[in-house]
């Protein structure tokens, strides 16, 4: 029996993943209070974020990840020139030596393993085992840098185990997503493929090429058999920032910007928007903060999970504009998937006509 990728699950799964990253509003709240002493540093008067990073030796991207989260948890507020002060409810509880002070119940878990690990990713701003060849990174691939998606059996784990949202959201995001008009898709750093099968078989014109690492790509294959369209799917093996990108009427980007800082972000952007046929669309589908960079909430934790594991944040939808801008394409308004996910299309920019 043929495979569905069309088919969405009847209960959103979306609670399970704000449970899962839950932990990480602990180790940042304690990591604030005990070891960076944000409040107190806070209690005099308003700072810009770059001052406070100067003055905590911290460098933009941890910086970014927890300033979102403390603002999320509704501890810190800027004002319209961007400078940071305690909000009330920080002042009241969260001031050193006040009378309602709670940091040192906090800071029972300053000594806690998975509080003194942020802290270090914080400080040294690299993913775990960045510095550990023996370990390596786990879920993206850079050259120079060991990685468990060179290897068969870790590299299949991992992109299995990254499916299991994959696959949840892909229904929603083929249906919200139509293609008219389009022949091929490419998926950059496609991983097993779901969301571009889901795509194909959305579509029975549409033929598809999937971008990533040749391990990775075997899983890929073997989907694109279980769900009958490996005759439109092609996998070709690749690093997505060297050599030319495969040239398609869309190019897609599902939950890989996240995994990459801002120069890398801008770069492939523009590579993607170089793949694109004239008449083509570049579809970022990730995650998205709040312009403000405040929220929301469960966003700020994933934000922390993935500046632990990989290279990147979660980003807001202003800053992929900005980005978009820059290669030459215009972005329109975000559209909700599922499980905190959306997708933000952009196309080749028109140029404006004289009158």
């Amino acid at each position: 029996m043929t495979l569905s990728a069309l088919t969405p699950p009847r209960i959103d799964p979306t609670p399970i993943f704000e449970a899962f990253r839950g932990s990480y509003a602990t180790e940042l709240l304690t990591a604030a209070v005990a070891h960076f002493n944000i409040f107190g540093r806070l209690a005099q008067a308003p700072r810009t974020l770059q001052d406070l990073g100067d003055d905590l030796g911290l460098a933009s991207r941890p910086l970014n990840v927890l300033v979102t989260a403390l603002r999320a948890f509704g501890l810190l507020m800027a004002d319209a020139g961007g400078r940071l002060s305690l909000t009330d409810l920080a002042r009241e509880h969260l001031l050193p030596g006040g009378p309602f002070d709670v940091g040192d119940y906090i800071g029972l878990a300053a000594n806690s393993p998975g509080v003194r690990d942020l802290v270090e990713r914080l400080r040294s701003n690299q993913p775990a085992g960045a510095k550990d060849d023996a370990v390596g990174t786990a879920f993206i691939y850079r050259e120079g840098v060991a990685s468990a998606m060179e290897e068969e059996s870790s590299a299949r784990h991992f992109t299995l185990a990254l499916a299991g949202r994959a696959k949840n959201v892909a229904p929603v995001l083929a249906d919200k997503v139509t293609l008219p008009g389009a022949g091929v898709l490419v998926d950059v750093g496609g991983g097993t493929g779901i969301y571009s099968i889901a795509f194909l078989q959305k579509n029975p014109r549409l033929r598809a090429v999937i971008v990533d690492r040749p391990e990775v790509l075997k899983v890929a294959q073997e989907l694109a058999h279980a769900y009958a369209v490996a005759d439109r799917l092609q996998c070709q093996a690749g690093d997505m920032f060297h050599g030319d990108l495969p040239r398609g009427d869309v190019v897609l980007l599902s939950n890989i910007l996240h995994d990459w800082d801002v120069p890398e972000c801008r770069s492939l952007i523009r590579r993607c928007a170089a793949a694109l046929t004239p008449a083509g669309r570049l579809l970022i589908h990730d995650v998205f903060l709040n312009d403000a960079l405040d929220g929301p909430l469960p966003i700020a934790m994933y934000s922390a999970a993935l500046f632990c594991l990989t290279e990147g944040r979660a980003y807001s939808a202003a800053e992929y504009r900005a980005w978009l801008a820059e290669a030459g394409l215009a972005a329109g308004p975000v559209t909700p998937t599922l499980i905190h996910c959306g997708v933000l299309e952009a196309a080749l920019a028109t140029p404006a006509t004289s009158p």
